[in-house]
């Protein structure tokens, strides 16, 4: 089998090609046994019909069909990894000559594959076109030292991370104010009209900061030990605060800076991600998300239209910092992965272990890839 391989607009590829006839023959058998499974026919136990009675009840088209299904799910892999032969097409640049089999030829595919059947007859080559989403050719900038030039503009202003009285106190009065007990509007009414006849909230009676108080947030043994712990969470919170700011600026730089057609497909997945995370917290406050749409006056499609450049920048990100990871060489170390799938897997019972594999290497293989650029 040869096939012709022709690039496409927005990181995409078509596949044209023929399997041979005597191949696509052989999976005469295979097909009808399985469309003899699945068939029921009164007097006949499914899988034990005779081929001369599956015959006259079964289209032979309904059993080419699955014939050219499942010659294609054996060959597709062959196709993509560059087992079979191919000539590349390029519509800007023409032929590219014929590639003989290598996995040097292989395409990197990264959708589901739309397939198209051209020729479907017996004892006859099978004809298809596939078209799939390839991961893009990407040209980064110099990510280095756009890293070293955003981390030496950092000021001492900003490198300050000092936790002052003030910044204490502050967040000590927004905890007192979030344990106050909460005023109904009816009882903030006062009996008589002020002078604009307006009713005015009045200022809930906040709880004494003492070491009852504290105690029952949590494992604190008196006022001092819960200040203490706080002033280091506030100075966490601002070195956080820090290095996502900086990593911001670093990200967005490399993103401007570089060349790649974005796969559509990519782009779609981080919409689907934010609706869904967008659609879980309206669920979560009590909302049907139907409900919360209508208030806005906005429709999903709406939604899509209105997220996609920050969809657009997240698969932009995330091909960037693949890119870098295996130019670098640069992956998760092994037991901080094994650590994190347990966690997953003892926080989410049901989670899928592959799944939970998969989202823990990316996270651990990431927060590498921007220590390394910090430490540039």
């Amino acid at each position: 089998m040869k096939i012709k391989v022709t690039k496409l607009p927005k990181s995409e590829v078509e596949i044209e090609g023929e399997l041979e006839a005597e191949i696509f023959e052989s999976y005469w058998d295979k097909a009808l046994k399985k469309v003899g499974e699945t068939l029921k026919l009164d007097g006949f136990r499914k899988g034990k019909i005779p081929e001369s009675v599956l015959l006259s009840n079964v289209p032979e088209n309904h059993i080419l069909e699955e014939m050219a299904e499942m010659a294609l799910a054996d060959y597709y892999p062959k196709i993509i990894s560059g087992e079979i032969e191919s000539e590349k097409i390029d519509p800007v640049r023409g032929r590219e000559g014929s590639q003989r089999p290598s996995a040097s030829n292989g395409i990197d595919a990264i959708s589901r594959p739309e397939i198209s059947i051209l020729k479907l007859a017996r004892k006859n080559p099978l004809g298809f076109k596939i078209k799939t989403a390839v991961m893009p050719e990407i040209k980064l900038p110099d990510y280095k030292k756009f890293a070293k030039e955003i981390i030496s503009k950092i000021t001492d202003t900003e490198k300050d991370i000092t936790v002052s009285d003030e910044d204490l106190e502050n967040t000590i009065m927004d905890i007192r104010k979030s344990r106050a007990p909460k005023v109904h509007m009816a009882e903030a009414t006062p009996p008589q009209p002020l002078p604009e006849g307006e009713g005015q909230m009045p200022e809930p009676e906040l709880p004494e900061f003492n070491d009852a108080f504290v105690q029952a947030l949590g494992p604190f043994k008196d006022v001092e030990d819960f200040k203490a712990k706080l002033r280091e969470n506030i100075k966490l919170e601002k070195e956080n605060a820090l290095k996502e700011k900086t990593r911001l600026k670093i990200v967005e730089k490399i993103i401007d800076e570089s060349e790649m057609e974005l796969p559509e497909i990519l782009v779609e997945v981080e919409l689907d991600k934010i609706l869904y995370r967008m659609e879980s917290d309206i669920t979560q406050m009590g909302l049907k998300f139907e409900d919360y749409l209508k208030h806005l006056n906005k429709t999903v499609a709406d939604l899509r239209k209105e997220f996609r450049g920050d969809a657009e920048k997240k698969a932009k990100l995330a091909l960037i910092l693949n890119e870098i990871a295996k130019i670098e060489k640069i992956i998760a170390d092994p037991e901080q992965v094994a650590r994190e799938i347990a966690a997953i897997l003892e926080h989410y019972k049901e989670a899928d272990p592959e799944r939970a594999r998969m989202h823990a290497e990316n996270v651990l293989t990431n927060e590498k890839i921007f220590q390394f650029l910090e430490n540039q």
